[in-house]
């Protein structure tokens, strides 16, 4: 197994959950990009679950997090089929962690781009 990823999202809170933190790191395999999340101090949810994606933005600017852009959709295809749309978060005590592979993306095109913790679970039908 690799041990230095290609990639790596710092993740970061804002005001209103500046305890939010982590890190997704990314592996390029020879078909895959391997993702391993590890994500502490999301706040409570009433589903347990949060949205995650690779979003087409290249900075979180603001509290808001308005400069994040929509989510990384180079193929234009319907949402959850977008190559940014990741599985879910489960939270569990305030953390969450994730390993999953895909082949929508390599990690040469997702640098740059924002990683983004939704503050709700993903409908996997409602176009962001």
């Amino acid at each position: 197994m690799q041990n230095c990823p290609d990639a790596i999202a710092y993740i970061r809170g804002n005001d209103r959950f500046p305890g939010l933190s982590g890190e997704v790191r990314f592996y390029q395999k020879q078909h895959f990009v391997r993702i391993v999340a590890d994500i502490r101090g999301l706040p409570p949810s009433s589903s347990g679950f949060f949205g995650f994606h690779i979003h087409e933005g290249t900075d979180c600017g603001g509290s808001d997090f308005s400069n994040t852009g929509g989510h990384y959709n180079p193929a234009q295809v319907p949402h959850p089929n977008h190559a940014g749309d990741l599985p879910p978060l489960l939270l569990c005590q305030g953390d969450a962690r994730l390993c999953v592979a895909t082949d929508r993306f390599r990690v040469c095109q997702i640098i740059g781009r924002t990683v983004v913790i939704h503050s709700e679970s993903d409908d996997f039908h409602t176009q962001p």
